[in-house]
C-alpha cells in the first residue's frame, strides 16, 4: 500500500511508515490541482494544516483509506466528504498538548507584562519603563473555554500560579471539576468573572465567532483575551473595536481567521496586542511526537485495520478491543443475515443490548451491525465508516436500547428492522464469550451458526421435507455442513437452515421452491 505524505513531518515518522511495509512518498508544497492528479494511487495520506484536503480532493481519491493528521486540528479536511466515501480521519490529538499549553502560558505571561511591546521598544532605542506597568497573575481569575486535555493542562499550571481558575466545559461534570480543583461555571458567569480568558474549543459552527461584540460587553472592564486555539471562534473585528476602546486591555493571538495573516490585518497594527504565527505545537518535542502518533496510527490501519484517534468512527481502546471483537462480529453477521432474507424498505433498526451487553462501549457495535445490514442490499461499498452516513440518507432511523435482562443468556444482541408496513427480530449471542450464534429468528428459537453459504427454508412442519432436501443435496453432490431447525408450534410453520460446503445455482434453488410443503428458499452468504 502506498502512503503519500503531502506536508513536511519529522523522518521519524516516515521511517515508521516504511517499517511497516509501506510504499512512501514525500511530496511537499503541492498546490491543489497537483495533489488532486496524484492522489488516486495513494491509500493513506500524511497532513498537517498547509494541505486542504477538499471534496474535490476527496472524490479524485479512488484509493484513499485513511487520511492522518500530524495534530489535533482538522479545519483543513472535508470531514462530511471523507465519511461518506468510507475514509477514516483520525488525528493526534494529545502530541502537542503540552506544547500548546505551555505557550498559552507563555502568551499569558508576555501579554501581563507588555514583554515583546518592551523589547521592541528597547531594540528601537528606547527606555519606556513607565509606558509598560503590566498586571499581576497572582489571585487573578483565569477563565477557560473548554477543558479538554490542553486546557486542563492549562489550568495545572495557572493553579501553580496562584490563579483562581474558573471554566466552561458542557462536557465537564460536577465532580471532575471539583476533582480538579476547578470552578465550573456557565459562559455567561466565566465573562463577567474573568481577568484573563483563553480559549480551548475546536472550531465548530457552535464555536464560530463566540467572543463577539455582546459576549465581549459582558465582560470586565480591562479583561485580558488569549486565543491559541483556532481562528474564527474569536470575532476580529469585534475584537479590534474593543481593543480600540479600552474596554479589552489586551489580546494574545497565535491564530487567525486567515492564515497566514497579512500586513491588512487590522488587529496587527494595534500596540495592546501580541501575536505569533501559529506557534501553538511549533516545538521539536511536539513535532517529533504528532509524527511519529500519526504514522503508528496510519500502520496500524492500514496493515492491521486498528483504528486509533478516528474523529470519524469511535476508537476502540486497546484494553477492550478483546471484548469487543467478538461483538462487531457477531453484530456484523447478525446484520447481514437479517439484510439476506429481509424483503422490503427498511425504515428503521433498533438494536438492542441485553444483559452483559448493555455494558459494552456500544457505539462500534452499533456501526458494525449497520455495516452488516447494508452491504448485501447497496451496490456501494459500505465499510465501518460511511454505514451511518448510508442510513442517514437513506432516511433509516437508528436507535439503540439497553436492558440489564437477557433472559436465558448472559447477553443477546437484537435487531428489530422495520418497515412502513411490519417488523422482524433477529437475536444472536455469543457461546464461550467469542463464538456468534444467531438463536431467534421472529418467533423461531434457533441455534444457527452465522458463516459460509447457507440455504435457508420456510415450510410448512410436514414429514419428508428434510427427506426431500436430503435426497436433493445428495443427486447434486453439495455437501452439507449443518443443519438448523426451528418451530412455531409441531405441525405449524417451520424454518429449515443448512450450511453448505459449495453453492448451488439459480436452477437449483427453484427447484428447492417447488418441494412439497416448501414454503420460500433463499441462498445466504456470510
Amino acid at each position: 500500500m502506498k502512503v503519500l505524505v503531502s506536508d513536511k513531518i519529522s523522518d521519524k515518522g516516515v521511517e515508521i511508515l516504511k517499517k511497516a511495509g509501506l510504499t512512501v512518498d514525500v511530496k511537499t508544497g503541492m498546490k491543489p490541482d497537483e495533489l488532486k492528479a496524484c492522489i488516486g494511487e495513494y491509500h493513506g495520506l500524511v497532513i498537517r494544516s498547509a494541505t486542504k484536503v477538499t471534496a474535490d480532493i476527496i472524490d479524485a481519491a479512488k484509493s484513499l483509506k485513511v487520511i492522518g493528521r500530524a495534530g489535533s486540528g482538522l479545519d483543513n479536511v472535508d470531514k462530511a466528504a471523507a465519511s461518506k466515501k468510507g475514509i477514516v480521519v483520525m488525528n493526534t490529538p494529545g502530541g502537542n498538548t503540552i506544547t500548546t499549553a505551555e505557550h498559552t502560558i507563555a502568551m499569558l505571561f508576555a501579554l501581563a507584562r507588555m514583554i515583546p511591546q518592551a523589547t521592541a521598544s528597547m531594540k528601537a532605542g528606547q527606555w519606556e519603563k513607565k509606558k509598560f506597568m503590566g498586571v499581576e497573575l497572582f489571585n487573578k481569575t483565569l477563565g477557560i473555554v473548554g477543558l479538554g486535555n490542553i486546557g486542563n493542562q492549562v489550568a495545572k499550571k495557572a493553579q501553580g500560579l496562584e490563579m483562581m481558575v474558573i471554566a466552561y466545559d458542557p462536557f465537564l461534570s460536577e465532580d471532575r471539576a471539583k476533582a480538579l480543583g476547578i470552578e465550573k461555571v456557565e459562559l455567561p458567569e466565566l465573562f463577567s468573572r474573568a481577568d484573563f480568558i483563553t480559549i480551548h474549543t475546536p472550531m465548530t459552527p457552535e464555536t464560530k465567532n463566540l467572543i463577539n461584540a455582546e459576549t465581549i460587553r459582558k465582560m470586565k472592564d480591562g479583561v485580558r483575551i488569549i486565543n491559541c486555539a483556532r481562528g474564527g471562534i474569536v470575532n476580529e473585528k469585534d475584537l479590534y473595536e474593543a481593543l480600540k476602546s479600552g474596554k479589552v486591555a489586551g489580546a494574545a493571538l497565535d491564530v487567525f481567521e486567515k492564515e497566514p495573516a497579512g500586513p491588512d490585518n487590522p488587529l496587527l497594527g494595534l500596540d495592546n496586542v501580541i501575536c505569533t504565527p501559529h506557534l501553538g505545537a511549533a516545538t521539536e518535542e511536539a513535532q517529533e511526537n504528532v509524527a511519529i502518533a500519526v504514522a503508528e496510527q496510519i500502520a496500524d490501519y492500514l496493515v492491521r485495520g486498528t483504528i486509533r484517534n478516528a474523529v470519524n468512527f469511535p476508537s476502540i481502546p486497546a484494553d477492550q478491543v478483546a471484548r469487543l471483537q467478538p461483538y462487531l462480529s457477531l453484530a456484523e453477521k447478525l446484520g447481514s443475515f437479517a439484510a439476506q432474507i429481509y424483503e422490503g424498505g427498511i425504515t428503521g433498526v433498533t438494536i438492542e443490548y441485553l444483559g452483559e451487553a448493555a455494558e459494552l462501549n456500544t457505539a462500534p457495535v452499533t456501526i458494525a451491525a449497520l455495516k452488516g445490514l447494508l452491504t448485501p442490499i447497496l451496490e456501494e461499498t459500505v465499510n465501518f465508516v460511511n454505514a451511518p452516513f448510508i442510513a442517514k440518507e437513506r432516511g433509516i432511523e437508528v436507535k439503540e436500547t439497553k436492558s440489564d435482562d437477557a433472559g436465558d443468556y448472559q447477553s443477546i444482541l437484537a435487531l428489530r428492522i422495520k418497515t412502513k408496513e411490519k417488523e422482524r427480530y433477529f437475536a444472536g449471542t455469543l457461546f464461550s464469550k467469542k463464538d456468534p450464534r444467531i438463536v431467534r429468528i421472529d418467533s423461531f428459537a434457533v441455534e444457527i451458526v452465522p458463516e459460509g453459504i447457507m440455504l435457508m427454508i420456510y415450510n410448512n412442519d410436514k414429514p419428508g421435507v428434510i427427506g426431500n432436501l436430503g435426497s436433493f443435496f445428495g443427486k447434486n453432490n453439495i455437501n452439507i455442513a449443518r443443519m438448523y431447525f426451528g418451530r412455531e408450534s409441531a405441525g405449524g410453520m417451520a424454518i429449515s437452515v443448512m450450511s453448505i460446503d459449495s453453492p448451488i445455482t439459480p436452477g437449483n434453488l427453484e427447484e428447492i421452491k417447488k418441494m412439497p410443503n416448501v414454503l420460500s428458499a433463499k441462498l445466504l452468504n456470510l
